[in-house]
């Protein structure tokens, strides 16, 4: 966070403010005030402090905050303790990046614990930057008791988390083809896949499959089957076709070469090519069962190969489709989802080219070595193995057709590469056997914006298949199940004290170095070793709620009795990650749901709609707007914005300026004008004067709005009404009652009193989301028997509605439109507001207004007319006609309200306070000169603007 070099008025006020909170021990006395409501629960997802913190961790921050403000002043105790996410791959990258690595086998050369130790060292570094920005914005957390996801009483839980499930049967190792990251050489889940897709350009290619025996279609010569897809570096790896469930096939020829392809594609080739002579037509199930030449022999002439006498045939499925491609498909079971399932059903022999680390393996000789898709942005480096094949069949009569095209593809959520669809072996939680649980859990969530429920959370949460949870990485919370060499039997524990008990050894640290040397005897007399794989950092975030507290090892009778929470929040990404891996683990455990009021942001953009960038520097600093403009400007433009109600954000420094100017500046000119006449009148509400009654009334209407909104999570909603209030108080309340303050009578008092008690609770609706003006204004007005601080103090409990209270709005409704239509009037024709006129008469269509005799004085006033005339509109329009005939008379009175003002404005330069008496003397050039009676200064009113 940079320093000014020279402190905004907004900034010394809020660090002064910060500085009350710290030596006042204000948010430590919020967690012991007494909460005849309980505790109220927040789950907060640890952040890692890998970097400095960007728009989206203060909007995430803020909203945070917001929420506990509230529900401790309503009664509540609400714990509020940091914590940081220190495993994975964000961290693994980043160190790989330092020490130079390319590749997964460089970190095992340099060593696992060497590298771990480097990761432990790093993954905090930017600590204290955080801290700096989280207290700066005026979030209340606990940062010096943090917890750490790579700590060991959290693996710990952890651990007990995995046991529990794994007992429960939820817990199952498969064989399947899923998504992998060549680079990072790790399997990734569905929701991982989810975060990575880009639109890239790829090169499809139309392949010529040789059929072995066509005669037995009754045909002669030549005949080739018609194949296409996406990915040709798949094609060394083909060992079957697949052709559609009842689909139409059939053949033409082509300069002279007879194929056979879907009735739809032979139309189209026709289409392009009136050329091409269409034959004979075949059903997919005459098709099944045709032998074909394989298109690389590096397999299909291979002894040892299993089930090689199902291989390179033409078989039935249901995944094919017409629509797009030839209506066949290439078939590879060691990379596709459908491929694998049909290798599964009809035995296909199982050939996978390309080693895990994404290169193509030494026995395809002709492509040994090269990545299949290596990350670059340059196309012909990104394609370079597609290409090598497509030219590979160009020279082996194998080619018929290619084409680019433009989809979405996967890429690697931290690194950025291509990922690869590979079939290989993966821990799995089954989500499928408990979905119709996890779905009947879901219905008690209560989400924010109420569309994710059954939408973005609920589709997904739907469609969710089980969940990888293995990944061959190194610095995470590992899986703690130990096997036998000999037997296989396995071991699950769920504790360090089990299985330092079982191994006879001493466990001070959970991580895989150390764990992987630590072996336990097996009954058979064998020795169990760890399998390798660690968990899915996922499976640390949601075993949050238990492993933070230690559960159950620690306070296992206090969370129960809090489970689950009443509130989280995050970003709308986190829908199909940590929202949904709380809920899937919470289910798997208690079957229950985690959590059960939500928040789901938007994301926040530069002003163009762009991404933010720091390349491209297309943002400011978040931290120098709020040294420019103040946290509570900052917080407040962001939580009234469609940001908090899960759209998206283009961000604009002129909105927060915007609020800081029609907001916080306004709060602070009528804290100013209140402190400028106060007299130590206490606050009440007994005021019998029309303005008094009536922005009490606005003050109770807004409370019951802004509940609401938070009551509901709609923080919008909650905040939004807060800038109409400001503006009521600032722009007709003080601006009508200025002169009642300035006397010395009973109305005066009943003034002071009412904007003191408005004030406090101005202060007590806005701690919340600006509680750095909030306390300012709390600490001017409050009385001595109250908290020392607002966020200390108490909601204010919502009001009856008065039955006076409709129409009292209405009637002053009804003054300040026709206050303002008359303005205009007077803007139109260029008088201005000082100089009075006689007569404003209101063309009003419908019921006089019931407090009509008490607002008429006020529009009067606000118009500077002597008289107002209320009159039918009949059918018409709503209208004011200003009577704008001056008078001598007027036109005097102008004149002397002219020079008020100028008195008035020269007062404020000279920095003279209401008490000091000023003595005006008329000069003979027409000049005017004023002299301060408690000092004998004079100074001459032309330097004045008139």
């Amino acid at each position: 966070m940079k320093e000014s070099a020279t402190k905004s008025d907004v900034t010394k006020r809020e660090e002064e403010i910060l500085e009350f909170w710290k030596e006042k021990e204000i948010f430590k006395k919020s967690l012991e005030k007494p909460a005849p409501k309980g505790e109220f629960v927040f789950y907060d997802g640890p952040p890692f402090a890998t970097g400095l913190p960007h728009y989206g961790h203060i909007l995430a921050s803020i909203i945070k905050d917001a929420i506990p403000r509230y529900k401790t002043m309503r009664g509540y105790r609400v714990p509020r303790v940091w914590g940081w996410d220190c495993h994975g791959l964000p961290i693994e990258n980043i160190v790989e990046k330092e020490l130079g690595f390319k590749h997964k086998k460089d970190i095992t050369e340099y060593g696992i614990a060497e590298f771990n130790k480097r990761c432990r060292e790093q993954v905090l570094s930017y600590v204290e930057e955080w801290e700096k920005v989280i207290s700066r914005i005026g979030r209340f957390v606990d940062m010096e008791h943090a917890y750490k996801t790579m700590d060991k009483k959290f693996m710990e839980s952890v651990w007990w988390v995995f046991k529990q499930i794994y007992e429960k049967g939820l817990v199952y190792e498969d064989y399947r083809s899923m998504h992998i990251c060549p680079r990072c050489e790790t399997t990734l889940s569905q929701a991982e896949v989810a975060e990575g897709y880009k639109e890239v350009r790829d090169i499809a290619v139309t392949t010529k499959f040789k059929l072995k025996k066509p005669e037995i279609l009754g045909l002669s010569g030549d005949v080739y089957l018609l194949a296409w897809t996406t990915t040709p570096w798949t094609l060394p790896g083909n060992v079957a076709l697949a052709v559609g469930r009842g689909f139409a096939y059939t053949l033409f020829q082509k300069d002279g070469q007879q194929f056979i392809a879907s009735d739809v594609f032979a139309q189209k080739e026709v289409e392009q090519d009136r050329t091409i002579v269409l034959k004979n037509q075949f059903t997919s199930y005459e098709l099944e069962g045709l032998e074909y030449e394989a298109l690389f022999d590096y397999y299909a002439t291979s002894a040892v190969l299993a089930k090689r006498e199902n291989g390179w045939k033409v078989y039935v499925a249901g995944f094919v489709t017409a629509e797009s491609g030839t209506g066949v498909v290439h078939i590879a079971p060691a990379f596709g989802n459908d491929d694998w399932e049909l290798s599964k059903r009809v035995e296909l022999p199982f050939v996978q080219h390309v080693n895990f680390d994404g290169t193509i393996k030494a026995e395809v000789k002709t492509f040994a070595g090269i990545e299949v898709k290596p990350k670059s942005d340059d196309d012909k480096v990104r394609l370079g193995t597609d290409i090598a094949v497509i030219k590979h069949l160009q020279e082996h009569n194998r080619f018929f057709s290619k084409e680019n095209i433009t989809h979405s593809y996967p890429h690697c959520w931290r690194c950025d590469t291509p990922l690869l669809n590979y079939a290989t072996s993966s821990w799995f939680v089954s989500v499928t056997k408990m979905k119709d649980d996890l779905l009947k859990n879901a219905q008690h969530i209560n989400w924010s914006p109420a569309h994710i429920k059954g939408g973005r959370f609920g589709k997904w949460l739907e469609n969710a298949r089980d969940w990888s949870i293995s990944r061959q990485r190194f610095w995470a919370t590992v899986i703690p199940m130990w096997v036998c060499e000999k037997c296989e039997a396995r071991k699950v524990f769920g504790s360090a004290s089990e299985l330092e008990e079982a191994s006879g050894k001493s466990v001070d640290d959970l991580h895989k170095h150390v764990l992987d040397e630590i072996t336990v005897p097996c009954p058979c007399g064998s020795t169990m070793w760890r399998i390798p794989d660690v968990l899915d950092t996922w499976f640390d975030s949601g075993s949050m709620p238990y492993a933070s507290r230690h559960y159950p090892f620690e306070s296992k009778e206090e969370f129960d009795a809090v489970f689950p929470a009443q509130f989280i929040s995050e970003g709308q990404d986190q829908t199909r990650a940590w929202f949904y891996y709380l809920h899937v683990l919470a289910g798997a455990l208690f079957n229950k749901h985690a959590f059960e009021n939500v928040v789901v942001n938007g994301t926040v953009l530069a002003e163009d709609g762009k991404k933010m960038s720091k390349r491209l520097k297309n943002y400011p600093d978040p931290m120098e707007v709020v040294e420019k403009y103040g946290a509570d400007a900052m917080r407040f433009y962001l939580l009234s914005s469609p940001v908090v109600a899960a759209e998206d954000l283009a961000f604009s420094e002129k909105g927060v300026d915007e609020i800081a100017k029609k907001n916080v500046g306004r709060l602070l000119n009528v804290l100013a004008f209140y402190q400028l006449y106060d007299t130590g009148v206490a606050a009440n509400t007994e005021s019998g004067n029309i303005l008094d009654r009536w922005v009490l009334a606005r003050l109770d209407e807004v409370t019951r709005e802004v509940t609401d909104g938070y009551e509901q999570y709609k923080l919008d909603a909650a905040v939004r009404p807060l800038t109409q209030l400001i503006d009521d108080l600032s722009v007709w309340y003080v601006r009508r009652s200025r002169e009642r303050f300035k006397k010395e009578d009973s109305d005066a008092d009943a003034a002071r009193s009412t904007l003191r008690y408005v004030l406090k609770r101005v202060a007590l609706l806005t701690a919340p989301v600006m509680p750095f003006i909030a306390e300012g204004i709390y600490r001017t007005v409050r009385e001595d028997y109250e908290p020392e601080s607002v966020h200390l103090a108490d909601w204010p409990e919502v009001k009856e509605v008065r039955v006076d209270t409709p129409n009292l709005l209405a009637s002053m409704l009804f003054a300040r439109n026709f206050a303002s239509m008359a303005l205009m009037q007077r803007s139109k024709v260029k008088i201005p507001v000082r100089q009075p006129l006689s007569t404003l008469k209101i063309k009003h269509s419908g019921d006089k207004p019931e407090f009509w005799n008490d607002v008429r004085p006020i529009i009067e006033a606000e118009a500077n007319v002597k008289s107002v005339v209320l009159e039918s509109a009949g059918q018409d329009a709503p209208c004011v006609i200003l009577d704008t005939t001056l008078s001598p008379e007027l036109i005097a009175e102008g004149d002397e309200r002219t020079f008020a003002r100028a008195v008035a404005e020269a007062r404020k330069v000279e920095g003279y306070s209401p008490e000091d008496r000023v003595h005006v003397e008329r000069l003979e050039n027409g000049k005017h000169q004023v002299e301060l009676s408690t000092g004998g200064i004079r100074f001459d009113l032309h330097k004045v603007n008139l």
